[in-house]
């Protein structure tokens, strides 16, 4: 049987992956402080045995303001550096798979309290919640508190907290990272006109509307290694009339080609509180494809992305040149390996492992 295409190797900038399966951030809402615990160590160490080339970390706050809710991970001071170095020091004693971070401001989305207690937006003068910011003063939801719109100064100082993520995971070993530009958080809210309604030189046309997250982009890159990754994840549509849409997407994707942008995430929707999506098994991928046809850069395709046939179809076709899974690993940590099994590839796993392989799988785990 041939080699599967899924479980061929790839290479992005330096960074060598095992194979075309990558680990989407996926937020746990477990920080203390925005300080990683022992949640992430059980976590992330679990996702980190499960074969996959890539795992990466949850949506990181550069500032506190930033985070999604006030259980969100963060990388904007001291401590938030040395809990997040002590959970990739630990992980690493056990696991070679290389790590990237998201790191993201959550913008007019912030101050959320957690999915499994509703999830609404808290107020600002209760205690685990705060003012938010935005592009303009326009909430996600009519009953949200409404955001402060950006000053310039605020811009900049944003932008510099993204440079200072940035060395800080450069600094503890961080192989790559990802910028947030998706799902309604703060760069996407820049892009598309249904949040950003600003009439200076970040607003209106769609060079004004990029100019932000493309700033982001440029200060990062230039503080992180330059043999190491950054990419970007975008949502490619809004699912809403007048919103953010693909051919946007496509020329946004272009742009951050030709500023060193090394991968594209192509996720979608998140930014309007009436999107419509019509979900169904790898309904993002054309988004993907369409990413793809336009730019050289290696392209991740996102979205309900279960089963191993699927997955090696995306791959295989051309769609995409790697998958992200989200929900999929969460319900099955070791879906890498199940998904070599049924196409006839080999995954890594730990030695401590090695016996459980199947005695009709004799060359199921690399030796």
């Amino acid at each position: 049987m041939p080699q599967p295409q899924l479980f061929t190797p790839f290479k992005i900038r330096n960074l060598e992956l095992e194979n075309r399966i990558t680990i989407a951030p996926m937020c746990t809402y477990s920080a203390v402080d925005g300080c990683m615990t022992d949640w992430h160590l059980i976590h992330l160490g679990q996702l980190a045995l499960s074969g996959a080339g890539l795992l990466t970390i949850e949506a990181t706050a550069v500032v506190p303001e930033g985070r999604i809710s006030y259980a969100d991970v963060g990388l904007y001071d001291d401590a938030t550096e040395a809990a997040m170095r002590r959970t990739l020091e630990s992980i690493r004693k056990w696991s070679n798979i290389p790590i990237a971070v998201q790191l993201a401001h959550a913008g007019r989305k912030a101050s959320s309290n957690l999915p499994w207690l509703g999830g609404a937006q808290l107020p600002i003068d209760h205690k685990d919640g705060w003012q938010t910011e935005a592009p303009s003063a326009v909430p996600f939801k009519s009953t949200d508190t409404v955001p402060t719109k950006l000053s310039r100064e605020r811009m900049n100082e944003i932008r510099d907290a993204f440079v200072q993520a940035a060395i800080r995971a450069a600094r503890i070993g961080i192989d790559a990272v990802q910028i947030h530009a998706a799902h309604g958080y703060l760069l996407h809210s820049f892009l598309s006109p249904l949040a950003n309604q600003r009439t200076d030189e970040y607003g209106g046309s769609l060079e004004n509307r990029m100019r932000f997250p493309l700033e982001v982009f440029d200060a990062v890159r230039a503080v992180f290694p330059a043999d190491k990754v950054v990419s970007v994840r975008v949502s490619a549509t809004d699912w809403y009339d007048g919103g953010w849409n693909l051919d946007e997407t496509i020329e946004f994707a272009k742009a951050l080609e030709s500023h060193g942008c090394d991968a594209i995430n192509v996720s979608t929707g998140g930014l309007h509180i009436d999107q419509k999506i019509p979900v169904s098994p790898s309904y993002q991928v054309p988004f993907a494809r369409a990413v793809k046809a336009a730019v050289k850069m290696p392209v991740v395709a996102v979205g309900l992305i279960t089963e191993p046939s699927q997955a090696e179809a995306i791959i295989a076709t051309g769609d995409a040149d790697l998958v992200g899974l989200a929900r999929t690993i969460l319900y099955d940590p070791r879906w890498p390996w199940h998904a070599a099994a049924a196409l006839g590839g080999e995954v890594s796993a730990a030695p401590q492992y090695h016996r459980s392989q199947p005695s009709t799988l004799k060359s199921l785990f690399k030796a």
